[in-house]
């Protein structure tokens, strides 16, 4: 199920009503937790949250003409999903959310490589995924991501 939408305003705008006070409140606090250089706009259909070309021109290697990917949030059939490419790409990264998570919910994980699904939009740990969002700078993820790309 893809949101439909063009502008984060209009994914916001399309959320289904059961779920839509949770996916604003993650929405927030992920901007409200970006480092300096990310910014958020529409990423592959979903919120993303990117480098834009002005800080890193080359863009994402797959499409260039696509800013730098970092974390997405998508409201998909049975789940609100968050993307996180730095637990994929950094072990204590995720190392560090897995031994976090438990601290947080009493629900058990379902993670996928990069894809945090919540069910039930009453157990996000909302301030986990603030604190998440603080652990990588738009520098950091830049140097990580071009250390991967020589691969």
């Amino acid at each position: 199920m893809k949101t439909p939408g063009t502008t984060v305003e209009d994914i916001l705008a399309h959320i289904p009503e059961e779920r839509k006070v949770a996916f604003y409140k993650l929405h927030q606090i992920i901007v409200d937790h970006l480092p300096a250089g990310f910014e958020p706009g529409i990423s592959y259909g979903m919120i993303g949250y990117v480098i834009p070309h002005s800080l890193y021109p080359a863009g994402y290697h797959c499409k260039p003409s696509e800013p730098l990917p970092f974390a997405s949030l998508a409201s998909q059939k049975n789940s609100i999903n968050f993307y996180h490419m730095g637990i994929y790409s950094d072990p204590a990264l995720m190392d560090w959310f897995l031994a976090e998570y438990p601290k947080h919910s009493s629900q058990k994980l379902d993670m996928g490589k990069s894809c945090i699904r919540f069910k039930k939009p009453e157990h996000i740990p909302f301030e986990l995924m603030g604190q998440l969002m603080e652990k990588i700078t738009a520098e950091q993820w830049i140097a990580l991501y071009e250390q991967i790309l020589k691969k």
